[in-house]
């Protein structure tokens, strides 16, 4: 494994802004990581991802398995490359699939369907490990139990004890030096299983800690006693990743907290359906009053599309079924958001981040 070595730059309170090195290169925390499902954003491009700055892009491990298939992938250079992206990537351990999927899980591993041609397969801690180094991502995940919320409490904690399980067998046959390895916290809402699965976790010596099983259900009150306490047992010296969490409010929050990485699809859900993320909330680019509307999604956004395009003009495109407009809005709000990170990590350097705090969650808190 190579442990992400952190240099914390700034701190305000318990968040901070640092520069993480891995094997192959360095990214910049606060971070945010667009979801590359299988093997591209939605309706972007590699070049895409390098104009918007993205440092990190993320691709789902079950779906690259079944299409192409983990040998296409490895023969083709690892996923980097295969993409055509030259900057970092990651890899989820399919983990969040025995969440959404409702496979059949037991103390060894999970057994699921393909979503393509009901094929059967089988995850276990081992085989995810050893499907990720074949993909040659520069971080993976081991392989969690990641519950829906609320669950009852015997079903928490079943989660908790396998996913601790599962990441001592991972932590044990993980091989590439060149790349990391991050564990996993579970345990649902509870503040007590929550620390505990982050001891557990940090006594194995990660890479790097992923905080799952959040943002399944719960509101964003729930949520971040939860985090918090997982926090609070995690290492300060390797990078903390909120998995799965993408909205504003929930990201300016847990950065408050001590987070360092996100990761979400809401982003370009949402730009495929017409809604903007901007510094006045959602923006319903479809709505009628918007149809000679001549200014920008956001005056304040610096992104190429507010640059060049008009409510008007992506309304109209929007209204004619253009897939031009799922790109435009896509770029917009993987853009905004990878703005609102840069924010953050210069409020931290000056010492501003309370009043940012306050600023974003009075529009979406």
């Amino acid at each position: 494994m190579f442990p992400v070595t952190m240099v914390i730059e700034a701190t305000d309170g318990t968040a901070r802004a640092t520069t993480a090195t891995t094997a192959r290169g360095t990214y910049q925390t606060p971070c945010f990581m667009p979801v590359g499902t299988r093997g591209a954003i939605k309706y972007l491009s590699a070049t895409d991802y390098e104009a918007l700055g993205a440092q990190i892009v993320l691709g789902n491990t079950y779906h690259l398995m079944l299409r192409p298939g983990v040998e296409v992938v490895e023969q083709l250079g690892g996923l980097g490359a295969f993409a055509g992206w030259g900057g970092l990537t990651l890899t989820d351990s399919g983990g969040f699939q025995v969440f959404s999927l409702d496979p059949t899980v037991d103390d060894d591993g999970v057994t699921f369907r393909s979503v393509y041609d009901g094929s059967s397969h089988r995850f276990t801690p081992e085989s995810a490990v050893d499907v990720q180094e074949r993909l040659g991502a520069d971080i993976q995940m081991v392989l969690d139990v990641c519950p829906a919320l609320p669950s009852p409490d015997e079903v928490v904690r079943l989660a908790l004890e396998r996913t601790s399980h599962w990441a001592e067998r991972a932590r044990r046959v993980h091989r590439r030096s060149d790349q990391s390895l991050f564990g996993i916290v579970q345990g649902g809402l509870d503040i007590g299983l929550r620390a505990r699965s982050a001891e557990h976790c940090a006594s194995l010596d990660f890479d790097g800690y992923g905080i799952g099983g959040l943002s399944v259900g719960e509101t964003r009150a729930e949520m971040l006693p939860a985090l918090a306490a997982a926090l609070e047992s995690l290492p300060v010296d390797r990078p903390r990743y909120l998995m799965g969490v993408g909205d504003p409010a929930s990201l300016i929050e847990a950065v408050g907290l001590g987070v360092d990485q996100f990761d979400c699809v809401l982003q370009t859900r949402l730009g495929r359906h017409g809604t903007a993320l901007t510094s006045t909330g959602r923006f319903q680019v479809r709505a009628a009053r918007n149809r000679v509307d001549d200014s920008p999604l956001d005056a304040e956004c610096s992104c190429d599309v507010c640059a060049r395009h008009s409510r008007g003009y992506l309304r109209h495109l929007l209204t004619v079924n253009e897939p031009t407009a799922a790109r435009l809005v896509s770029l917009h709000n993987v853009s905004w958001t990878l703005q609102l990170m840069a924010r953050m990590r210069e409020a931290i350097a000056a010492g501003t981040f309370g009043a940012l705090r306050q600023e974003v969650l009075e529009v979406w808190g």
